[in-house]
């Protein structure tokens, strides 16, 4: 079974390159599944049911998330109706709109159980621990039987990425980092069989500051005052990786996806 996991999809220029690149790339490497983290699909920050709707036409199956995910309050509430396809951190206050874990089934795959975690480490809430958290409900989870499990750890801190994995080896097919919009090249199959990357990174505009435009972010940081950001145009970048998992659940491949767009 084949997995290919986008990374944070930025602004119209991140939709528009996944329009235009991932037909191919689905079609050179024929994953049984498609997942994007969607978080900042409404110009850097959110998600809509319109955005939600292009991605599934571009040919995504199902969307992950991280902080972003309520920055569209008309949206927030939708991530309650379950047939949505977008799941929340599982780690947020238990009171919030959506769900952390989902259970993927089509009559192509088996049963695959997507999670999102949100890390703590420079991040600015107070969310419940994460590692806890993933223990907390695996065993709900394995008893729907899921052939493999794929976690979405959307963090800023590599080494907090990178612990998880390792607590988590063996017990799940897959733990990818999201979040920083940079993709590392650390990607392994861990030693009892997960496949890990501390970033997969992002699909943007390259000249920007993670898909954000340069001198509002520069501008940011000069004057440290409170700030908006546009989305710009121009050349774009996709980052993804594709997964080979076995019948077992476990990893046995994982390699990125890195292609440049130009627009101009």
């Amino acid at each position: 079974m084949k997995i290919l996991f986008i990374g944070d999809i930025v602004g119209r220029p991140g939709r528009k390159t996944v329009q235009k690149l991932l037909p191919g790339i689905k079609e050179e490497h024929k994953p049984d599944l498609t997942i994007a983290n969607g978080e900042n699909l409404a110009h850097g920050r959110g998600l809509t049911e319109d955005n939600i709707k292009e991605m599934q036409e571009a040919g995504i199956d199902f969307f992950t998330s991280g902080n972003h995910v309520y920055d569209n309050k008309a949206t927030a509430d939708k991530l309650n109706d379950k047939s949505f396809p977008v799941i929340r951190p599982a780690n947020f206050p238990p009171n919030n709109p959506g769900r952390g874990w989902h259970i993927f089934e089509t009559a192509k795959i088996q049963k695959i159980a997507i999670i999102n975690l949100h890390g703590r480490v420079f991040m600015k809430h107070n969310y419940d621990c994460p590692f806890r958290k993933f223990d907390e409900i695996l065993p709900e989870i394995k008893a729907e039987q899921p052939q493999a499990i794929i976690v979405d750890f959307h963090a800023e801190a590599t080494s907090e990425k990178v612990a998880f994995g390792h607590y988590v080896d063996g017990r799940t097919a897959a733990v990818l980092g999201t979040h920083t919009h940079v993709p590392t090249s650390d990607g392994k199959i861990l030693k009892e069989g997960t496949a890990f990357i501390s970033d997969v990174g992002m699909v943007g505009a390259i000249d920007s500051v993670i898909g954000a435009k340069k001198e509002d972010i520069i501008e940011g940081f000069l004057n440290q005052m409170p700030f908006k950001y546009d989305i710009p145009d121009g050349d774009t970048e996709f980052a993804a990786v594709i997964i080979k998992i076995d019948d077992d659940g476990k990893a046995t491949e994982i390699h990125q996806i890195i292609k440049n767009l130009s627009n101009t």
